[in-house]
């Protein structure tokens, strides 16, 4: 099999993402000021995956990050810029975050082409081993940051309301899809463009479903078996 690889990986669009982050709040010069900045959005973050966007405000942040209540009105002029900055601290993280891992996972991806022959058969084995890839990414996400993932579904619907907010949400959605399309368009996709955009979706609705219900062994063999089913088709592979 031939691998195609996008002229900007989906590492250098990680990192793009994580660099074109703009912050709302108060600039800092001094260390200790830009410390306590990050106290307060750190315990921000806290909230949200405690009680939810609407559960920020200014004296429970300041409380949570154990400031005087004139550092929160001093850095953030009002909620929304407070909780933007939050997000977008989040979108940052996560993007460097998913730079590192599709650097890694692009190498993983052409080993497993190396070694098929083009056959059908090969085609169909790496549908397997790229949804069990897929299915562990998931996995790993609802275990060691779920967290984040519980903040993130709250931004989202914050969105809604919020134009700065949506803008964010855009930009932290690019990251996967655009590490799901160069996942299939290395592996062979004929349409990656569209492929990634599902491929997406599902993964999202996979975390939503793993937050509300507890992700267990079931759960994660329903994952693996559709995920299977969506890559055999994408792949042609039966």
């Amino acid at each position: 099999m031939t691998a195609a690889t996008p002229p900007q990986g989906a590492a250098g669009i990680a990192s793009a993402v994580a660099e074109s982050v703009q912050y709302q709040g108060r600039k800092t010069a001094r260390q200790g000021s830009e410390q306590r900045r990050q106290q307060i959005l750190d315990a921000a973050m806290r909230i949200v995956v405690r009680d939810g966007v609407r559960g920020v405000r200014h004296r429970a942040v300041a409380a949570q990050a154990q400031v005087p209540l004139s550092a929160t009105t001093y850095y953030f002029k009002d909620i929304e810029d407070l909780l933007t900055d939050t997000f977008a601290q989040y979108v940052a993280r996560s993007a460097d975050y998913m730079a590192t891992r599709w650097a890694a996972t692009e190498g993983v991806l052409l080993e497993l082409i190396a070694r098929g022959d083009g056959s059908p058969a090969a085609r169909a084995q790496l549908a397997d081993e790229v949804a069990r890839m897929a299915v562990d990414y998931v996995i790993r996400q609802l275990h060691t940051r779920r967290d984040y993932l519980i903040a993130e579904q709250a931004f989202r619907q914050e969105a809604l309301l919020c134009p700065r907010l949506a803008e964010l949400v855009r930009a932290h959605e690019q990251i996967l899809l655009h590490g799901a399309h160069q996942l299939l368009q290395v592996i062979g996709s004929p349409q990656p463009e569209q492929d990634a955009l599902m491929l997406t979706a599902l993964i999202e609705q996979m975390e939503y479903q793993g937050l509300l219900n507890n992700a267990d062994a079931q759960a994660e063999t329903r994952m693996l078996a559709l995920l299977t089913r969506f890559l055999h088709l994408v792949l042609a592979a039966g």
